[in-house]
């Protein structure tokens, strides 16, 4: 199950508190904190993940520079 991040929604002068919960993805967010009863939200934060065809495909092989940042010297 993954593990998601969720902030309280304060009153005006009050910092947000974070928590996090392990749920399936198939529940709804939360609105309250289980606890407390306060109202939360959801964070959504970076990730990592693969992308575009061929993303599964060995890399190019380094440049000039040693880096596989596609630069190839000058012309």
């Amino acid at each position: 199950m993954p593990t998601y991040v969720y902030e309280t929604i304060p009153a005006a002068g009050k910092k947000p508190r974070r928590f996090e919960l392990k749920q399936s993805m198939h529940d709804q967010p939360l609105t309250h904190h289980p606890e407390t009863g306060e109202p939360v939200r959801r964070v959504v934060s970076g990730g990592y993940g693969f992308y575009g065809a061929g993303a599964d495909k060995a890399a190019p092989p380094p440049g000039p520079c040693g880096n596989q940042c596609g630069c190839f010297g000058p012309n």
